[in-house]
């Protein structure tokens, strides 16, 4: 069997003297010395101003969201994870849905300035698959119309656009260090600002808006993370190049022996940025094609998803129901191919031959 995923993991021995620790100590969870420990390191490896380590990538949306004070609409994105969508919903705000870029498939800037009304609050946007949206023409934007933004930044882990973190654009940055992603912790997310007045608020959000032993400043919610979660973290970042490298690898056998061949695309990534090949996605010609490929490839045990499908814009039955073309056609379309560090080579060859075969009968 090949999954599509499969998490990295440290030798067991060096996570093990992160627990030898935490054993010692008796501190389990509430930001102790190895969640303090993670944040700087992570600073220092991501080169950003401010970052907090949290429970997962959907609390992270959410707190950025009542952080920022954000009521109304909030534009947002109907191609990414459910969570980028429930999190403006739970929040109390609605999620106005503009198509994406047929190319980048992130949010497509050109249709941004249509959506915005008396209403319109802010920008919730995601760095599909890690690819940088267009962040220069949506700082434009949000600037002329008094926008904050959001950027879910879930795939983005390691990512750089004009030589920075792309985590440093916009209001907030969000990062899932889920277990399924290029970097992890087990559970967890990051959230990063420039504003070290923001980022006050949000630790004090992320501690149930905790001030002091007596006194509380913000409404706060239990968005910690435990000191087990924080080890698996300090134990993988050594390890964050290597992944990259072997994920790199992976990826370009697989453009050699797929992309004369294959009746598909590619995502355009971001002219100003380089991949970190946190998925390999492909778009293939047709629905037909893309059921075919998924059919077979599964009774091959060679597993796959269609990820994201289907659009969030129009299958969400606490939405409004909209169609949105380019995204409708693209989320028929997308097909994730398996890619994780233990993937050999010898078994990418193997995928793409057996992918090719189904085409080609």
């Amino acid at each position: 069997m090949i999954p599509l995923t499969q998490p990295f993991l440290p030798p067991q021995e060096e996570y093990q003297k992160y627990l030898d620790g935490i054993w010692k100590r008796n501190w389990l969870t509430n930001m102790g010395p190895l969640a303090s420990q993670l944040e700087m390191e992570l600073k220092d490896y991501l080169k950003v101003q401010h970052l907090l380590f949290v429970t997962n990538g959907t609390v992270a949306i959410q707190m950025a969201i009542k952080a920022l004070e954000i009521t109304g609409e909030i534009i947002t994105t109907p191609f990414s994870f459910i969570a980028t969508t429930s999190s403006i919903v739970w929040e109390g705000c609605t999620p106005v849905f503009v198509d994406i870029d047929s190319k980048s498939l992130c949010i497509d800037p050109e249709k941004i300035e249509a959506a915005i009304t008396k209403k319109t609050t802010a920008i919730l946007a995601t760095h599909v698959y890690g690819n940088p949206c267009d962040v220069e023409a949506i700082e434009i934007i949000a600037k002329k119309y008094n926008l904050k933004v959001i950027y879910d930044a879930a795939h983005a882990f390691g990512v750089e656009v004009n030589g920075k973190s792309v985590f440093e654009y916009g209001d907030i940055s969000t990062c899932s260090l889920h277990a399924t992603k290029l970097y992890h912790s087990v559970e967890g997310g990051l959230m990063i600002t420039k504003d070290p007045d923001l980022l006050k608020k949000l630790a004090s959000i992320r501690n149930f808006g905790i001030a002091s032993f007596d006194t509380f400043s913000n409404l706060g919610i239990n968005g910690k993370n435990s000191e087990f979660h924080a080890a698996m973290g300090l134990a993988n970042l050594p390890y964050i190049n290597k992944i990259h490298h072997k994920r790199k690898s992976l990826a370009e056998l697989y453009d050699k022996r797929l992309s004369n061949a294959l009746k598909a695309i590619k995502p355009v990534w971001h002219s100003a940025s380089h991949e970190n090949y946190a998925y390999y996605p492909i778009i293939v010609e047709s629905e037909e094609l893309l059921t075919k490929l998924k059919t077979e490839l599964d009774k091959q045990q060679i597993f796959t998803r269609r990820y994201f499908y289907p659009s969030l814009a129009s299958s969400l039955p606490y939405l409004p129901k909209l169609e949105l073309s380019v995204t409708e056609d693209v989320s028929k379309r997308v097909l994730c191919l398996p890619l994780y560090y233990d993937l050999t080579l010898e078994e990418v060859e193997y995928i793409s031959r057996v992918i090719l075969r189904i085409q080609n009968n």
